[in-house]
């Protein structure tokens, strides 16, 4: 493996990710808006990557992964301005 900048960039979003999910299993109540913005900014860290080094398979999921974060952070932050 090169450690280029897109390998470099796509292992940050892959950090980000996985920081998500474990705050999502520590977190005594969990800050949704944290939550998807640490989702939708590591799918997009990694949406750059394989734009690189290409993969079909990663990308359609990192690209769903995004929408969904993006409607979760949407959501989020609608629903802190309603309260």
């Amino acid at each position: 493996m090169i450690f280029d900048l897109a390998n470099i960039i796509g292992l940050i979003g892959s950090g980000l990710m996985v920081a998500a999910y474990a705050y999502s299993n520590v977190a005594k109540a969990l800050n949704f808006t944290l939550f998807n913005l640490l989702n939708l900014v590591g799918a997009l860290l990694l949406i750059s990557s394989l734009t690189v080094h290409f993969n079909i398979a990663s990308m359609a999921m990192e690209i769903i992964w995004a929408v969904i974060a993006l409607i979760g952070l949407a959501k989020a932050l609608w629903k802190g301005k309603a309260s």
